[in-house]
């Protein structure tokens, strides 16, 4: 058996990129309530410190490790090197804190904007792009490894990398220091096969975004066209076990596979309608026991102390 730890991204509690949703909700309720719900880790969101000094005794204190975080990319427009430095602080602080891999996510072209358009008006890539993008993304990924932070990219909704298709393209594309952060919700919403997809690239998953979906929603929003956040604030997502995807089957894959690391629930809703230490509960206990009998051994010991051991089993 292969050991996987449980984390969730703070988007449950405070949005981002929408502020409304959450955005007077403190740094220390995401972090308690993420404890309370059981979670070993989180990733990083937009209230956390930047400092590894700042942000270490933080964690510590509420007994959760730092699992990753995201990062907005420019590769497509931008040079390897260029970009490595722009992104040298945010590695810096994951590689201090323990973080294996950075959620890296193209969205050069546009993004921010585009989330609110419909999910049809967005960038892409033509097909004479794709290879020297596949070199210079290698190029990138090589960069983190041998800073020691693995590139897990992030196909998301509205990027360049969105589609079944386009992931297979770069996958193809790109050496093995791309490893690939597989999100089941992301997949879904794109129009994918999630089972299909991870079968293809199971061996370059190197992170895992667990989030659920609702499928009279998913229609909806592919049907009407809808913008990624109308879908999101209509309910697209959910957590783990509380929607159509078939995670006995997704998980058994990695499991197989031998995949070890985390396994992130990562399900933007509207707090006000989705309570979020509720559903942050809901997805714990659902993923853990999924992934349980799916044939992984979840590590439920909690957080990393100051010096790196992990603290004691609860």
């Amino acid at each position: 058996m292969t050991t996987v730890r449980l984390g969730i991204n703070p988007i449950t509690w405070t949005n981002d990129d929408v502020p409304e949703l959450g955005g007077d909700t403190p740094l220390e309720t995401c972090l308690s309530e993420t404890a309370k719900a059981g979670y070993a880790g989180t990733e990083l969101g937009g209230k956390f410190p930047r400092k590894s000094r700042t942000l270490r005794p933080i964690l510590d204190h509420y007994g959760l490790a730092l699992v990753s975080g995201w990062y907005d990319g420019r590769i497509c427009e931008r040079d390897a090197e260029e970009e490595f430095e722009a992104i040298r602080p945010h590695l810096t602080l994951l590689k201090e804190l323990g973080a294996k891999h950075v959620v890296y996510a193209d969205t050069s072209r546009g993004r921010h904007g585009a989330i609110h358009d419909p999910i049809s008006q967005r960038p892409k890539l033509s097909m004479e792009e794709w290879q020297p993008y596949g070199a210079k993304i290698t190029r990138l990924a090589e960069r983190f490894s041998d800073f020691g932070v693995g590139m897990a990219f992030h196909h998301h909704m509205g990027t360049i990398v969105e589609t079944d298709a386009e992931i297979d393209i770069l996958m193809n594309v790109t050496g093995k220091a791309v490893g690939l952060l597989y999100d089941t919700g992301h997949c879904a919403f794109s129009g994918g096969d999630p089972e299909q997809l991870l079968r293809r690239h199971v061996n370059r998953v190197v992170h895992v975004h667990c989030k659920d979906v609702r499928p009279a929603i998913l229609k909806k929003a592919r049907d009407a066209d809808m913008s990624f956040m109308g879908a999101v604030m209509d309910g697209i997502f959910t957590v783990p076990g509380d929607g159509a995807t078939d995670y006995p089957t997704l998980l058994k894959i990695l499991a197989d596979k031998g995949y070890s690391g985390w396994l992130v629930v990562e399900a933007e809703q509207d707090p006000a309608k989705a309570h979020p230490l509720t559903y942050a509960t809901m997805g714990y206990r659902n993923l853990r026991d999924l992934a349980r009998k799916a044939g992984f051994t979840v590590d439920e010991r909690k957080g990393l102390g100051t010096s790196g051991e992990r603290r004691g089993g609860r």
